[in-house]
């Protein structure tokens, strides 16, 4: 008879290449780059609405109704003498979410009260 041969362990050793452990770091890593980017994108939109609402209930205005022929320039102008036009022109615009500082006839604007 002949002898059989000792059992062996056939053990596999693994062994990964740097390119390897950079994309296995890249994939593991992803998760958590992607909550990092929605949580910027989502919570600087909440974090710009919350201040924008804060900073609309907490301010009080009046409102003005454009006449024929009157640009932003002289309602600031009116409203507020002694400030810089350009930047009662820049709340009034920003307060009533305009595209541009052109206005028409008849439109209604707030006006901050602090002016």
């Amino acid at each position: 008879m002949t002898a059989l041969p000792a059992p062996t362990t056939n053990t596999v050793h693994l062994r990964i290449t740097r390119r390897g452990r950079i994309v296995l770091a890249a994939l593991a890593s992803l998760p958590l780059v992607a909550a990092l980017v929605a949580l910027a994108v989502f919570g600087a939109n909440s974090a710009v609405a919350s201040g924008a609402e804060s900073s609309a209930a907490s301010q009080s205005f009046d409102y003005v109704t454009v006449q024929a022929g009157e640009t932003l320039w002289g309602i600031a102008e009116e409203m507020a003498p002694t400030a810089d036009p350009r930047d009662v022109i820049a709340d009034i615009v920003s307060l009533n979410q305009l595209p541009s500082s052109e206005v028409q006839p008849g439109q209604r604007l707030a006006v901050p009260s602090k002016y």
